[in-house]
């Protein structure tokens, strides 16, 4: 009997991305490692090159230097004429775009994963670009069942404005991959843990996969992204509330209309409007103070993935 399977083609070449925001230290610490000793990233047939992408951030561990890497790796930037007058994050898109990318060129990286770590409470979460990517719902499936019962959850961050120009986005099959609750500038053992088996899971899949392994059909649950919400702000523009208790710490949980969002100083509580139930993420994350994000708004769906198999065997 022949089953019905999407042929892909086998994967040559992974790079393993730290230190993006170099105050984001489980990726820092970990490619750091592999750099040094890299047997537990290397699978037969595959080329795995761990790489930091903000050195400069990395020694001074901040998020970064000049301009945010993680938003840059659009055509404008891209395309900008090299100088020294360029910020130091677009000089460096720049470099690693052309040792990494272009998307689809001859020598470019199929996957790419992107190591971050948050602040807020996501647990291990996985972060998707494209809906319609059987080999990447594939993956998350394959790792989000090997974790388990630790939850691992997925970001979706289709979205015809709120999407951003990510630095894994050069690759064929771009993943982020962030680990929290962590603090800036601080490695927990936990945390580090957790993204070292998501790193295991997702090379294990990818020699499964090279060695001919049919992934029949299969579904996983994501999270998509609506909305971000700013702080509450007074005539200044500065912040007028904080995250209300009910909902710090809370990331991935349903938050109904009428549920407490903000918390003012004189203690009045700041709703949910609307009538619809929303997931949120990224609550109260530290790095998105100066984005004027508070939270985004999620809903949740179903991605449904077709079986894949690898279309040299």
């Amino acid at each position: 009997m022949t089953s019905c399977h999407i042929a892909e083609e086998p994967i040559k070449k992974v790079a393993i991305f730290g230190g993006t925001h170099g105050n984001e230290l489980t990726g820092v610490f970990l490619v750091k490692h592999w750099l040094e000793n890299g047997a537990e990233i290397q699978r037969t047939g595959l080329e795995v090159k761990p790489f930091i992408t903000n050195p400069r951030a990395v020694k001074k561990c901040t998020r970064y230097i000049d301009c945010d890497l993680n938003r840059i790796f659009d055509l404008e930037n891209l395309g900008k004429k090299m100088s020294e007058g360029l910020p130091y994050e677009v000089r460096r898109a720049q470099e690693i775009y052309h040792l990494f990318g272009p998307k689809d060129g001859e020598d470019s990286y199929d996957i790419i994963f992107d190591l971050h770590n948050t602040t807020s409470n996501m647990g291990c979460t996985l972060i998707l670009e494209d809906s319609r990517n059987n080999f990447l719902i594939q993956m998350f499936h394959y790792i989000k069942t090997s974790l388990a019962p630790l939850p691992c959850y997925v970001y979706l961050i289709e979205h015809p404005s709120l999407k951003y120009a990510t630095t894994r986005s050069i690759a064929k099959y771009p993943v982020g991959i962030e680990v929290g609750p962590q603090p800036q500038g601080v490695l927990r053992a936990d945390i580090l843990d957790q993204m070292r088996k998501m790193i295991k899971h997702a090379l294990d899949f990818i020699h499964h996969f090279n060695e001919g392994k049919e992934f029949p059909p299969c579904a996983i649950e994501v999270y998509k992204i609506i909305e971000k919400v700013d702080y509450p702000r007074d005539e200044n523009g500065e912040i007028a509330a904080v995250i209300h208790p009910n909902l710090q710490d809370q990331d991935w949980k349903p938050l109904h209309p009428g549920d407490p969002m903000f918390l003012t100083l004189d203690g009045k509580t700041m709703p949910l409007g609307g009538d619809c139930t929303v997931y949120p993420v990224f609550v109260n994350e530290a790095a998105y103070y100066e984005k004027k994000e508070a939270f985004a708004k999620t809903t949740k769906l179903t991605l449904n993935a077709k079986s894949i198999r690898c279309s040299v065997h």
